[in-house]
């Protein structure tokens, strides 16, 4: 015994030893995120002061939110090769390091990005783009809160390097707070998933020679972040951990989540296209802007826009001369854009190209030097709406839709060609025609599929469960809202910008924010409509009246009356109801839903069995068609295209499983109900045709001497 109390007395400085390193671990994180933290107790203590006040006088509480610091952003145009422009992809195996969550800006303070990662901690191989959280097998990964750390070696041509020439670095999304180092020189930093951003690298690059580039990821979620977050060190056995916690439901995955791209371009380059059309009898308008990268300051600039048909054929030129590059282009016999099944040919497309040439001096030559080609893909629709509908081209709509994600197994947010193709083949197998990206803004790349395939987006900005409004807060939304327009505006599929998912609207302060908000969307966009999924209830909402057109989700027989089949079509029809009698607007239903066990059967239909969904689907279905009738009501959205994983919770089984298709993509029983429904509305609606699998046959109708067919 008193030798064991011997060795007891001797690790006692060493314990102590450990809990004083515990503890300085504990406060570098502190040090590492004291900022934000302070920022957001701050604004928490000013808004419970300023609050008050607010309540007695709503204009001195709305003039908090101030106007007027907004930033725009410039170029960003997806990287097409042309004669003029070369792209190459960084796409591939990278170098991958995690830092320590206890020690976040350890890389930073070592400078990391000074050489490879390597030589300052061991790395691992990690596919770009992916997310890294289930790459491996390591639930520290998965569930790291912090910074992580991306390299690679590229070779640029000897070519790139002419004075000729700039060459600009592309990321198509890092989730969530970006820095990027090219050769050990910062040249870029970006703030906001989902959205893309890019850098002149032309002075940092070594040509023909091998560069390095280095990407650190902060993942962490804030109150002044969009979305917001929380963070706090709690401990765990042997130390203290950082855990982050959202109230959005979907897993926060995080890394370079899509295309990292190289691409050149001339010394006088299209920094910009802008792009709006009009319909007038056959005859299709298609207003166009071109900017350079003078900023017209050089005035001896002419752009030429050519309108090229899906044959090949020239069908329409324009040309404009001057500071200020702007015009219209007149397309006889024009195909319009029209969306999945409203039309024999939808998703009609024109090649819109641009080519920016220098104005010449000589008579005989009416133009200069050629600087700049660049083409895309545009298509010619009319966007209406009034206090019932909204309309295409002179037709009413009605969306048949989905919420989704963009979220499978292994690469979590990680773009995936293949994923891409499965998805579109199975929306329009079932016959839809929109989705909203819930809750942020997907890749280009869906964008422009949805384009291709004549699938409407409501397209939607990262703020999901917004709450604590700040002046912060609101300049890092406007900011998002800016800079997903700037990326999208040119798409025909894009015909609602959604400024939000489920913000608490029963705050008073929801009231002035998104009045700022929805006044920048249309500062920014007056063409589309502004909209919000809304899940506050219709009394206690005070965010809906600056809305365009009402969107509302709402689990009757799922987290209202579960089990409950018989409160669900009266309640449904209700609420929309309501919602239009106080607002006078189109509504329409943006979530319903119940999560469900593939392979669950049960009879009588039983919560999370494949039946009880299909149940709930065909009691909304009734609520629905009355909802038709009255001539406000303009589309529903099941919630989920698809099931998706989210943070672990005794309530989700492996992530929340509302899809009508499993995660990878194979249909449960209601799917075949909603395809039968969306394609009969289509039939009704727009004309379209059935499908010839639409219904299996079960028996011969003998009274009509017909084949009938009937519903499974």
């Amino acid at each position: 015994m008193a030798a064991d109390d011997g060795r007891s007395d001797e690790r006692e400085p060493l314990l102590k030893n450990r809990r004083r390193a515990q503890f300085q671990k504990l406060r570098e994180i502190q040090r590492s995120h004291n900022m934000r933290l302070l920022v957001s107790v701050l604004i928490a203590l000013t808004f419970l002061i300023m609050g008050t006040i607010g309540y007695m006088v709503n204009s001195v509480f709305g003039a908090m939110f101030s106007n007027g610091n907004e930033s725009l952003s410039e170029g960003l145009l997806y990287p097409r090769e042309s004669e003029t422009r070369e792209v190459k992809k960084l796409d591939g195996m990278w170098n991958f390091v995690r830092s320590d969550s206890n020690n976040p800006s350890q890389g930073l303070r070592e400078k990391w990005f000074s050489d490879d990662l390597s030589r300052f901690k061991p790395t691992i191989q990690m596919p770009v783009p992916s997310s890294y959280n289930d790459v491996t097998e390591d639930a520290s990964l998965r569930d790291h809160v912090g910074t992580v750390w991306y390299d690679r070696k590229f070779f640029v041509p000897k070519s790139w390097g002419s004075q000729d020439q700039r060459v600009f670095v592309r990321f198509g999304s890092v989730h969530y707070d970006t820095i990027v180092w090219i050769n050990g020189i910062q040249v870029a930093k970006h703030e906001i998933g989902h959205l893309p951003f890019e850098a002149d690298i032309s002075t940092e690059l070594k040509y023909g020679a091998e560069n390095r580039i280095t990407v650190l990821c902060d993942n962490v979620l804030l109150q002044v972040t969009v979305p917001q977050g929380k963070v706090q060190n709690q401990p765990v056995d042997g130390g203290v951990e950082l855990v982050q916690t959202y109230t959005f439901d979907f897993f926060n995955y995080a890394g370079i989540h899509r295309s990292v791209m190289l691409y050149t371009v001339p010394r006088v380059f299209i920094r910009d296209v802008v792009v709006n059309t009009d319909l007038v009898g056959d005859e299709g308008h298609i207003y166009y802007s071109v900017k350079s990268n003078l900023n017209g300051s050089y005035h001896d600039l002419q752009a030429t826009v050519k309108i090229i048909d899906k044959n090949g054929t020239v069908v329409a030129t324009d040309s404009t001369a001057g500071a200020d590059l702007k015009g219209v282009v007149l397309v006889k016999n024009v195909k319009p854009w029209w969306p999945y099944l409203m039309h024999e040919e939808p998703g009609y497309l024109y090649n819109m190209e641009v080519t920016l040439e220098g104005k010449s001096n000589e008579a005989s030559k009416p133009l200069g030097e050629i600087h700049d080609v660049y083409r895309l893909k545009v298509g010619v629709r009319t966007l209406e709406w009034t206090n019932t509908s909204l309309l295409i081209n002179g037709r009413p709509i009605y969306f048949r839709g989905f919420g989704r994600h963009e979220d499978s197994d292994i690469r979590g947010k990680g773009l995936d060609y293949a994923l891409l193709t499965k998805d579109f083949n199975l929306l329009k197998w079932v016959g839809a025609n929109a989705y909203r990206t819930s809750h942020y803004p997907y890749s280009e790349e869906s964008m422009q599929f949805a384009d291709e395939h004549g699938i409407m987006i409501i397209d939607e900005c990262p703020s999901v469960d917004t709450e604590n409004y700040s002046q912060i807060l609101l300049e890092k939304q406007k900011s998002s809202i800016e800079q997903l327009i700037h990326r999208d505006r040119n798409h025909p599929s894009v015909i609602m910008w959604s400024i939000a998912n489920e913000p608490r609207t029963a705050l008073f302060a929801a009231d002035a924010y998104f009045e700022a908000v929805a006044k920048y969307t249309r500062q920014l966009d007056p063409t589309r409509p502004v909209t919000a999924a809304i899940a506050v209830g219709v009394n206690d909402d005070r965010a809906a009246k600056h809305l365009d057109i009402i969107s509302f989700n709402r689990y009757n027989g799922w987290y209202s009356n579960a089990g409950k089949l018989n409160m669900i079509t009266n309640r449904v029809i209700e609420e929309a109801q309501s919602w239009n009698a106080k607002h006078n607007k189109p509504v329409l239903m943006s979530e319903y839903g119940a999560d469900t066990m593939e392979g669950l059967h049960m009879l009588p239909a039983y919560i999370w069995s494949e039946d009880y969904q299909s149940q709930v689907f065909s009691r909304h279905f009734r609520a629905f068609d009355s909802l038709r009738k009255q001539n406000f009501f303009i589309g529903e959205f099941v919630w989920n295209f698809a099931d998706f994983k989210t943070a672990q919770t005794y309530t989700r089984v492996g992530g929340n499983k509302k899809g009508i298709f499993t995660r990878n993509r194979q249909p449960k029983a209601a799917a075949y109900l909603l395809r039968q429904r969306y394609h009969a509305l289509a039939e009704e609606l727009d004309k379209s045709t059935l499908p010839d699998d639409l219904f299996l046959y079960t028996a011969e109708n003998k009274q009509s001497d017909q084949t009938s067919k009937f519903e499974l």
